[in-house]
This record gives structure tokens, C-alpha cells and sequence, in this order.
């Protein structure tokens, strides 16, 4: 599976690259890149991130169409800061959603990691759909994310996924840069 894992990776990479730059073009390529992961997962029996790809693909089709039409007035959505009281909902949430998915997969499924999948799954949930709402603090959650995710391959011998995911950890870095510029220069131009 080495070429399709390869595959995967490239339009992972392509699909975040854009992203940090805040294109439209990001989502399309998302589709295509968490299809390729459905199938992977299903072969590595990670079911919990099987089953996020599934919810990839659908919040891709929402966040295309919200940065398109989601600002004022149906224009381009801008980014923003996260609103305060979402970072006090937002890791209640993921933890209530790690355990009961974890717990789920654990007495249920043959599942390689079922807590740690979990967790990871349900916080990607979480910074995905942040996102889509072009909330600054989206990149923060994908910073953690992504250091966890590398280990988490490194351990299923998915070394090329994991190179992946050391890349999103980069992009991720220069996505909260890049948009914090961004939002800076929205609020130069307000003032």
C-alpha cells in the first residue's frame, strides 16, 4: 500500500499547504486526500479515524462552501479569533467524546488503539470544524494534534503517514503565523 500511502500523502500536504494560505482550492483536494486515508485506516484497523475521513469529506464540502459564502452578506468568510467561550466548551467536549468513542471502540471492535484513536479523532473533529469557521485558534489544535498523530503512525508502521503529519505540524505552524497576519491586517484595515 506504500504508493497509495504515497498518494495520500501528496495531496494531504497539497491540501494544507492551501489552507495555510487561506485557498478555496483546499477543500476539493481534502475530499480526494481523506478518501485515500478511509482506505488506509480501514487496512490498519483504526476504525475511529476510518470513520473521521467520512466526516472529513462531508465538513470539506461545508467549509468550501462557507469560505465562499459564509462572511457578511454571503461574501468571503475572513478569519477570526476564536470566541472565549468555545475554548471553555470546545476541551469538555473532547474529552466527553474521547471516552465515549473510546469506550465504544474498545468493547465493540478489534480497534489497534481505541482511546488514543479516540481522542485523536474527536479533537480533529473539533479543529476541523473550527476551520470551516476560519477561527484562528484551529491551528493551535492541529499543532497538538499532529505531534500526538506522528507517534501514533510511527507505532502502526505508517512511516509515510507519519512524515505527513510532521509536515502538517509545520504547515500548522505557519497557518496560525499566516492567518494571524491575516487577521491583523483585517483589523489594520477596520481601524
Amino acid at each position: 500500500m506504500n504508493w497509495f500511502e504515497a498518494v495520500a500523502v501528496l495531496f494531504g500536504i497539497v491540501s494544507v499547504w492551501l489552507s495555510v494560505k487561506e485557498n478555496i482550492w483546499s477543500w476539493p483536494t481534502a475530499i480526494i486526500n481523506v478518501s485515500l486515508y478511509f482506505v488506509i485506516f480501514q487496512h490498519q484497523k483504526l476504525y475511529a479515524d476510518m470513520g473521521l475521513q467520512v466526516f472529513y469529506a462531508v465538513i470539506s464540502a461545508y467549509g468550501w462552501y462557507h469560505w465562499l459564502f459564509g462572511g457578511a452578506q454571503h461574501s468571503r468568510l475572513r478569519v477570526s479569533r476564536t470566541p472565549r467561550p468555545l475554548w471553555l466548551v470546545l476541551p469538555l467536549l473532547w474529552v466527553a467524546a474521547s471516552l465515549g468513542l473510546g469506550t465504544l471502540l474498545d468493547r465493540t471492535t478489534d480497534a489497534a488503539l481505541p482511546y488514543v484513536d479516540s481522542a485523536l479523532t474527536s479533537g480533529s473533529l473539533i479543529a476541523q470544524w473550527m476551520m470551516t469557521r476560519k477561527y484562528l485558534g484551529n491551528w493551535s489544535v492541529w499543532i497538538l494534534l499532529d505531534v500526538a498523530y506522528v507517534g501514533v503512525f510511527i507505532n502502526r508502521g505508517l512511516y509515510l503517514t507519519a512524515f505527513l503529519y510532521a509536515v502538517f505540524l509545520l504547515l500548522a505552524a505557519r497557518g496560525r503565523l499566516e492567518w494571524r497576519r491575516s487577521l491583523e491586517a483585517q483589523q489594520a484595515a477596520v481601524a
